[in-house]
């Protein structure tokens, strides 16, 4: 048995941590591969730092395309070999006429979720313009979901299995660049790097919508270092680079805002 209560320490998605320890001990006693459903990014840091102490599983994420942000995660002993091809995940390509009743990612998020399946069985959903767009699932949904997802707001869809290959991936767009700060304070770099003021940058901090690493920041003084990732719901991300001290002993750090 696993040590759970010392894993679940500092954990803050306590219930997909649990699931995530009970696969690991039937990945332990089975020596099968077992897998997660799909894990949004703060809840994969949690399970990567709880099974950073581990050293007799492995685990491998894998959301269909390199920047996918929800995962599936592959839970194994530490002897067997593991690689992205066994973390079992499918596509689906939802297609229609949406060029005059336009959907977002909320509505074809909505449309799959009203067939009767859970959140945590969808990963990213791509959305297509006019066309429509693509969702990752977890495979035993894709017979259920090309049989009753039939409609989105007004549009009727046909959906159809695709090859992971067929996913239309756009790269984020990406804008460099470099900021001199007094010091390496969140509410100081976030609001250099987003372009407001830094007052709103602390309102937002302070309310719970900036996230650092994926966890929850609420400290406006927070210290930031190289390597550190921020993200503001609906504003994109923003990468701390490398950070230099000038002459007057300030911080110049190299920002890369994905958009």
């Amino acid at each position: 048995m696993l040590p759970r209560e010392d894993l679940l320490k500092g954990i803050e998605h306590r219930e997909t941590a649990v699931r995530a320890i009970d696969q690991a001990e039937q990945a332990i006693k089975t020596w099968e591969v077992v897998y997660t459903d799909f894990l949004s990014p703060p809840e994969w840091v949690d399970v990567q730092q709880m099974f950073a102490r581990l050293t007799d599983v492995q685990m491998l994420a894998w959301g269909g395309y390199p920047q996918a942000e929800r995962q599936r995660v592959a839970i194994a002993r530490s002897e067997l070999p593991l690689d992205q091809s066994q973390v079992a995940i499918a596509a689906l390509d939802i297609s229609g006429n949406f060029l005059f009743d336009p959907a977002t990612h909320r509505d074809f998020l909505g449309s799959l979720l009203g067939t009767g399946i859970v959140r945590e069985k969808v990963g990213d959903i791509i959305v297509l313009g006019e066309r429509g767009a693509q969702a990752i699932v977890v495979p035993e949904m894709v017979e259920f979901l090309e049989m009753n997802l039939t409609q989105v707001r007004s549009v009727p869809v046909k959906t159809r299995r695709i090859d992971l290959s067929e996913l239309k991936i756009r790269e984020p767009k990406k804008k460099e660049m470099t900021t001199v700060e007094a010091s390496l304070r969140l509410d100081a770099i976030a609001s250099a790097g987003f372009g407001m003021s830094r007052s709103k940058m602390a309102d937002l901090i302070t309310t719970g919508d900036v996230r650092v690493n994926w966890r929850e920041v609420t400290q406006a003084s927070h210290q930031l270092k190289a390597g550190d990732l921020i993200a503001i719901r609906g504003k994109g991300r923003l990468e701390i680079g490398e950070i230099a001290v000038t002459k007057k002993d300030r911080y110049r750090v190299q920002l890369t805002r994905f958009m």
